[in-house]
């Protein structure tokens, strides 16, 4: 894999009368100067200790900020931090949000849906519960159905259904680590133990290029009613490990590919297409009480019923913290 990325206490010193070892003024002198260094500098330390603000320890949850809330288009700004550090940025263009996660913050978790790949036996199932409630920042739709062919579905040794080299594939390994790359064509890294695949068609970008046929519309999935730009989304990674999460309504494949490599992404894979299946959350924790509240990112999505907190039907993704 490309993988990667006391307060100090102040002691004042009595000083004794020094007049008292000699008889000159320049001891005098002296002497009365010593004693007002201990003073002045008690009273500084004193205003300094008053000024100062208390120290608040980073929340134990990841802490939603306000651009997660916003509107207004821009370049990434950060919008969760995870131990107060910055962790998750989000970005807004005209048709289409990302989200970029930090790895050495938050680690990403295939799901499957009680359909796709089905309800049982799987370490993460179709609804986000237990203790991922606690760490969970960011959720999002996952690939095309599986039964239509497009790619492959494994987690933690079980398959949902068959890999295929040479697809576009996101690969979690057991670090915790993620990376996309072409099945058994620079993923998996060697001695790399995986633990989660999921395949959707050929790589959209590689080597920070976009694919030769984008403008093969079938290539890139069935639309409804056939139109150019439905709702799209697609999953990157950036040279240094970032993962990027791209989406919108009425978007070509075109201006897919084009976001992700603005965004400085070198490989990425087309995830699921059309309104119904294109959601991506953030998650509030109202203080660390209370139930998670749920933020949706692609303006005018139709959004998931359940927010992924309920039991939903597809594959998906979460982000969670480290």
């Amino acid at each position: 894999m490309r993988r990667h990325l006391t307060p100090l206490a102040l002691c004042a010193v009595a000083i004794g009368s020094i007049a008292g070892c000699g008889g000159g003024s320049t001891t005098t002198t002296v002497a009365q100067s010593r004693r007002v260094v201990p003073s002045t500098t008690t009273h500084l330390h004193t205003v300094a200790v008053r000024n100062r603000r208390p120290v608040v320890p980073a929340p134990s949850y990841p802490r939603l900020l306000p651009a997660a809330v916003g509107s207004t288009k821009s370049g990434f700004v950060p919008t969760v931090t995870v131990r107060g550090q910055a962790a998750v940025w989000i970005a807004r263009h005209t048709n289409v949000a990302l989200l970029a996660f930090d790895q050495r913050l938050v680690g990403l978790r295939l799901h499957s849906g009680t359909v796709d790949a089905g309800s049982t036996g799987w370490r993460f199932g179709p609804v986000i519960a237990g203790t991922e409630r606690r760490q969970l920042v960011a959720a999002f739709n996952g690939g095309f159905k599986l039964d239509v062919g497009a790619g492959g579905f494994q987690s933690y040794g079980r398959v949902g259904s068959p890999l295929s080299d040479g697809l576009g594939s996101i690969v979690t390994y057991a670090d915790g680590l993620t990376d996309i790359g072409s099945w058994h064509q620079g993923v998996p890294a060697p001695g790399g133990p995986v633990v989660s695949v999921r395949q959707n068609l050929h790589l959209l970008i590689d080597g920070g290029r976009p694919a030769a046929n984008l403008g093969c519309l079938l290539c890139w999935g069935a639309t409804l009613h056939g139109v150019i730009a439905p709702a799209r989304s697609a999953l990157g990674i950036t040279a240094d490990g970032h993962l990027v999460w791209a989406g919108g309504e009425n978007l070509t494949v075109q201006d897919l590919a084009d976001a992700l490599l603005g965004a400085k992404v070198v490989r990425a894979v087309e995830l699921d297409i059309n309104p119904e299946w294109v959601a991506a959350y953030l998650y509030g924790h109202r203080g660390g009480n209370g139930p998670l509240a749920p933020v949706p990112i692609v303006p005018g999505q139709p959004g998931v019923p359940g927010q992924f907190l309920a039991p939903y039907s597809r594959d998906f993704f979460t982000i969670v913290a480290r």
